[in-house]
């Protein structure tokens, strides 16, 4: 059997996963479909104020970007980034 085109690549790389017993889909988050705590709505203002990425806050509490940027719309937070360097980088004089 030859293979020739980039699609029957990736249906043979998929069946073959799948004859092997690894997952081909994404995880999901640590605590998908789980509600959200008081802590849990405190830790994305601290963070979004410290400038950090959206990607990370996710990361941090174990969310999907998507929820953290819905649960920043409900609280009426602004994840985008301010004009200055992230993380409190900036050398002081």
């Amino acid at each position: 059997m030859w293979v020739e085109t980039p699609v029957e690549v990736r249906l043979l790389s998929a069946a073959l996963k799948s004859l092997m017993g690894e997952e081909t889909m994404a995880k999901t988050p640590g605590k998908h479909h789980q509600p959200w705590t008081k802590a849990d709505e405190k830790k994305p203002q601290k963070l979004a104020r410290g400038n950090t990425p959206t990607p990370l806050i996710a990361y941090d509490l174990e969310r999907s970007e998507d929820a953290i940027r819905g649960k920043a719309s409900e609280m009426d937070l602004s994840l985008k980034p301010t004009n200055k360097s992230p993380y409190n980088r900036r050398k002081k004089n």
